[in-house]
C-alpha cells in the first residue's frame, strides 16, 4: 500500500513529535521536500514482489486434538523427517513456536501470527533434519516470548506435568512440559532473560543456554540480537550435550558467530568433577522469594560435587543483585522495535522472511488481546521511544561489557559459578479471571538468577536436583564462554546423585 503524503497540518504534528523547530518561513517548503522524498517509497511500491518458489516438499500438519494436548503444551502437530539415520535418529523433538519450519505456521505465541508459514527453514531446523531426527510439532510459548510464567500463550495456558495447574515456566513452556512428560525425546528453546532455564528448573529437565552466538539464530523470532539465545533442552545431560553439539557452530549467515568456537560436547561425558573448582554465588542466594528449601538442595548439589573431587568455596560478585535489570532495557527497546521492524531486524544482512512482514501488520487488531506484560512493554517502548530510550540503550550496552567483565574476574578465580536456577519451584498458575496485577506478576516470577547470563552471554545450565514437596528443584551452572563441556562435566555429577 502507498506511503500517504502528510497533510500540512499532519506534518506540523510530526515535527512537533521530533521536538524539530521549524521556522514557520520554511515550513511549507519543508512540507514540500519531505513529499518529494516521500515519492521514493513509490518506486519501491512499484516493484515486482520477488518470491521464490519453496524448496520443501508439503509437510503435513494439524491441530492437536484436546486428547492429544492435556498439558495445552503444543501448538501445531506435524511429521517431517528427511533422514533416518545421524545421530539424532530414532528421536523425536519439539520445536519452539518462534522457530521457522518451512510450510507449517510459526505463531510465537500470538494470534496475529497463527496463520503465518516460514518459507525456509531455520539453520537449526536444518541441522536436526540431517542427523535424522524426526520433528513431530511445534511446541507453545509464550506471547512473543515475552513471560517467565507459562500463561500468555495465545491458544492457552500450559500446565507442569509435575503438577496440574501449576506453571511449566516460560517462555520456552511447551518444550519443557513435552520434554519433562515423555512426550517428545528432545525440543528446542530460546532465552532472553531465563526462557530456558525457567521450564528446565521448573520442570525438571536439563536446559542448556549456550555461549552467545554458539547456536545460529537465523530463522528464529528475535526481540534483541544481544540477548537471543536457543539452545536444547532435554531429559538428561547425555542428550543435551548431543543436540547441543548438533546444533553448535557457525552458519555463515548469523552475524554474532565470528569468534564462535564450538568441541564434541558428548567427549565431556564420564570425565567427573575432578579438579574442577566451583564457586557457589553468595548473591545468587538469600533473596526475597527465595525458598530455603530451594536453596538447600541446591547446596547439596555442591556438597556431591566436592565429594566427587571438585574443590568447593564461597564466591562473591555484587554486581550480580543488579545486572540482570539491563535486561529490560533490551526487552523495553527490541520489543518495539520488532513490531515496527515487522518481525526482524532492519538493520541486519539477514535475509527478509518473506510474508512476516506483512503477518506482522496485523498486530494492531489483536492488540486488545495482548497480556498485561506484553502491553506494559510496548507502552514502555513507546514512551521511552519519545524521550531518549536510544541514549539509554548505548548505556545499556556499554554496561553490558562490564557485566561480562565481572563475571570473567569471578571466573579467573574458578570454573564455575553455582547457584539455583529459580529461587523456588514451579508456582501456581494465575486463576481464570485473575487480576491485571496478578496476571502481570505471574509473568515475571523467578527471574532473580537468570538474566544476567543473557546480558554478559556466558553459558548457563539447569540441571535437575531434588524435589520440593514434589516439584522438581532446579541448580544453575555458569561457566566461561565457549566452555559448555565443563558445565556437562558437573550437570553429569549432579545427575547422577540426585
Amino acid at each position: 500500500m502507498p506511503i500517504p503524503e502528510p497533510t500540512l497540518e499532519q506534518f506540523v504534528e510530526l515535527a512537533d513529535q521530533l521536538d524539530l523547530e521549524l521556522p514557520t518561513a520554511q515550513i511549507e517548503t519543508l512540507h514540500r521536500m519531505t513529499n518529494a522524498f516521500l515519492a521514493g517509497f513509490g518506486i519501491a511500491e512499484g516493484l515486482a514482489n520477488e518470491v521464490p518458489e519453496p524448496e520443501f516438499p508439503a509437510r503435513p500438519h494439524w491441530k492437536p486434538s484436546a486428547e492429544e494436548n492435556s498439558l495445552g503444551a503444543w501448538v501445531t502437530r506435524t511429521s517431517v523427517q528427511t533422514s533416518d539415520t545421524g545421530r539424532l535418529a530414532g528421536r523425536t523433538l519439539a520445536l519452539k513456536d518462534n522457530i521457522a519450519l518451512a510450510g507449517v505456521p510459526m505463531s510465537g505465541g500470538t494470534g496475529f501470527l497463527s496463520e503465518y508459514s516460514p518459507d525456509v527453514d531455520a539453520s537449526v531446523v536444518t541441522r536436526v533434519l540431517a542427523e535424522g531426527a524426526e520433528i513431530v510439532g511445534k511446541s507453545a510459548c509464550e506471547y512473543l516470548s515475552a513471560s517467565a510464567g507459562s500463561h500468555t500463550c495465545y491458544t492457552g495456558p500450559v500446565h507442569n506435568p509435575h503438577r496440574r495447574g501449576h506453571s511449566a515456566g516460560g517462555s520456552s513452556s511447551g518444550s519443557g512440559a513435552l520434554v519433562a512428560s515423555g512426550e517428545v525425546d528432545l525440543a528446542l528453546g530460546g532465552d532472553q532473560g531465563g526462557s530456558i532455564r525457567f521450564p528446565a528448573s521448573y520442570c525438571g529437565i536439563v536446559g542448556m543456554k549456550p555461549t552467545h552466538g554458539l547456536v545460529p539464530y537465523t530463522g528464529i523470532l528475535s526481540i534483541d540480537s544481544h540477548i537471543d539465545h536457543t539452545g536444547p533442552m532435554t531429559a538428561n545431560v547425555a542428550d543435551n550435550a548431543l543436540l547441543l553439539e548438533v546444533l553448535a557452530g557457525p552458519d555463515g549467515t548469523d552475524p554474532r558467530q565470528l569468534t564462535c568456537q564450538t568441541h564434541q560436547y558428548t567427549r565431556a561425558l564420564g570425565r567427573g568433577a575432578q579438579g574442577l573448582r566451583i564457586g557457589i554465588l553468595e548473591e545468587g542466594f538469600g533473596g526475597a522469594t527465595a525458598d530455603p528449601s530451594v536453596e538447600e538442595s541446591v547446596r547439596s548439589a555442591a556438597e556431591c560435587l566436592e565429594a566427587a573431587g571438585a574443590e568447593v568455596r564461597s564466591l562473591s560478585v555484587p554486581l550480580h543483585a543488579v545486572a540482570g535489570a539491563l535486561v529490560g532495557t533490551f526487552l523495553v527497546v527490541g520489543g518495539i522495535e520488532l513490531l515496527r521492524g515487522g518481525g526482524f531486524a532492519t538493520h541486519s544482512e539477514s535475509d527478509v522472511p518473506v510474508g512476516l512482514p506483512e503477518a506482522f501488520e496485523g498486530w494492531r487488531r489483536h492488540a486488545a488481546q495482548f497480556p498485561p506484560n506484553v502491553q506494559v512493554m510496548l507502552l514502555a517502548g513507546v514512551h521511552g521511544a519519545r524521550h531518549g530510550s536510544r541514549a539509554l540503550y548505548a548505556k545499556a550496552l556499554r554496561a553490558r561489557r562490564a557485566v561480562r567483565a565481572a563475571y570473567d574476574e569471578a571466573l579467573a578465580e574458578v570454573d564455575v559459578l553455582l547457584m539455583p536456577t529459580t529461587p523456588h519451584t514451579a508456582p501456581p498458575l494465575p486463576e481464570p479471571g485473575a487480576e491485571l496485577a496478578d496476571l502481570f506478576a505471574a509473568g515475571g516470577a523467578g527471574v532473580a538468577n537468570t538474566a544476567q547470563f543473557d546480558v554478559s552471554g556466558h553459558p548457563a545450565l539447569s540441571v535437575p536436583c531434588g524435589w520440593v514437596d514434589g516439584l522438581p528443584t532446579g541448580c544453575m551452572l555458569v561457566g566461561r564462554h565457549f566452555e559448555e563441556p565443563v558445565l556437562y562435566r558437573l550437570a553429569e555429577v549432579i545427575e547422577q546423585n540426585s
